[in-house]
């Protein structure tokens, strides 16, 4: 195989490769990084000895992968960028087969969310094998483990994401963790605030000039008691398959929209669609009569 055809047969596995990586990264920029080092390693190597291609730029870039979400432990800031995750909302009516659907639907775009709870092997392991049907034993060898352990990982990774999915009466109590927030920063009673929010609770906030990061209960609910004074009404929808709300100014304009993720009886984290442009894009509910 000459360099031409090498570098031929890469681009037309670039797409897939950036598809791989973004969806373990959560990050498109990050996505384009790791495929661009995986192109500089290929060049580095004798074509005569890659028997196949597809296969060895999978292990190459699921391995740099891991390297920079174990980097990302280390320097966690290094985790997000400014692109907004991408938001499917609906009215929030119970558990019904379409929430099901919804939630199922959905879980390539939670992932923004709640990837960052996995670690890097289950991470890898549940997006090739979920997302992009890789074989647990090629998944195997490229992480270090044995077919069964990566089945495990994926398995584990997978109960995480989805909930195994989220039973009806799991989704009540989450709901019912976003109404008392929601009760709460109305009335701007900052201890209800501070017992639904997880003490590490991070909030970021995607606005027209950037994104405002907020960490920590005491520094979330001061932020979420503030919303008192501001003539909006709010409510609990779904946002990517789990309880969210948005709000709406008295005209009817959305003002936001969020994505809540909750565990254990709080919040661990929040992200939030302030920016107009964006939420014109999202398919929104009407606002309460």
């Amino acid at each position: 195989m000459t360099r031409e055809t090498l570098a031929a047969e890469f681009e037309q596995q670039r797409g897939r490769l950036v598809a791989m990586a973004q969806r373990v990264l959560g990050s498109p920029a990050d996505a384009e990084d790791v495929v661009q080092e995986a192109w500089l390693r290929l060049e580095r190597q004798d074509p005569a000895m890659i028997d196949n291609l597809g296969g060895w730029l999978t292990t190459v870039v699921g391995r740099i992968c891991i390297d920079v979400l174990r980097s990302r432990k280390v320097r966690p800031e290094a985790a997000y960028d400014d692109e907004p995750p991408e938001l499917v909302v609906s009215e929030d009516a119970g558990s019904t087969p379409e929430d099901e659907a919804l939630l199922a639907d959905s879980v390539g775009l939670a992932l923004l969310v709640v990837l960052d709870t996995l670690g890097p092997a289950e991470r890898l392991a549940f997006v090739l094998h979920d997302v992009f049907a890789v074989p647990f034993d090629e998944i195997g060898q490229l992480i270090g483990r044995s077919t069964d352990a990566s089945k495990m990982l994926a398995s584990r990774a997978r109960r995480k994401v989805q909930g195994a999915p989220p039973s009806a009466e799991v989704r009540r109590q989450q709901g019912a963790v976003v109404d008392a927030f929601l009760a709460a920063a109305r009335t701007g009673d900052f201890a209800g605030l501070l017992r639904v929010l997880d003490p590490d609770v991070t909030w970021r906030v995607h606005t027209p000039r950037g994104v405002i990061v907020r960490s920590g209960a005491t520094e979330v609910a001061a932020k979420a008691q503030r919303g008192i004074h501001t003539k909006v009404v709010a409510r609990r929808v779904l946002v990517n398959g789990e309880p969210g709300i948005v709000a709406w100014d008295p005209s009817g304009r959305a003002r936001s929209a969020m994505a809540c993720t909750v565990v254990d009886g709080r919040i661990v984290e929040m992200v939030s669609v302030t920016d107009p442009e964006r939420l014109a894009a999202i398919d929104l509910p009407a606002p309460p009569a």
